[in-house]
């Protein structure tokens, strides 16, 4: 797909926000949705999302795109004091040419452990919902409150 088009509204990012599917949630408010990454490249990999129907970041409303920028930050903090990585990387593709699988705009937050490699983007294997969401309930406990 394209940097330009149609939202599509029966994405998997757009499911999750209406409960069809479930996911292990980190965070919400009545803008954002923070949930883990059921592919995770790494432990602890976390997304963030505006609950707004929006492609990726050339068609976000730059009010939402502040908020979610400032919240992705926020859950940074979170997951580096739950799970103690070496570095994070923070990553955001626009388009199916740089990666983009979901076109619903979205930040990850991917912990980098020295001694691990790396897994797939969007091509890994799907992990255990039930650590997923211990994984969810280490980063929620780090969040300001």
């Amino acid at each position: 797909m394209s940097l330009n088009g149609t939202y599509d509204p029966d994405n998997i990012f757009a499911k999750i926000l209406r409960g069809e599917i479930p996911s292990a949630a980190v965070y919400e408010d009545d803008h954002i949705l923070s949930f883990m990454d059921a592919f995770p490249q790494s432990k602890g990999h976390t997304l963030v999302i505006p609950k707004v129907p929006s492609r990726n970041l050339l068609d976000t409303d730059p009010d939402i795109l502040a908020r979610v920028t400032a919240q992705t930050q926020i859950i940074t903090r979170a997951v580096h004091e739950a799970f103690e990585p070496d570095g994070i990387t923070i990553t955001q593709f626009n388009g199916a040419p740089a990666g983009q699988t979901v076109f619903h705009l979205h930040f990850h937050i991917i912990p980098r452990y020295t001694d691990s490699a790396l897994g797939a983007h969007a091509g890994g294997q799907m992990a255990d919902f039930e650590e997923l969401t211990a994984q969810a309930a280490k980063i929620r406990q780090k969040l300001p409150e």
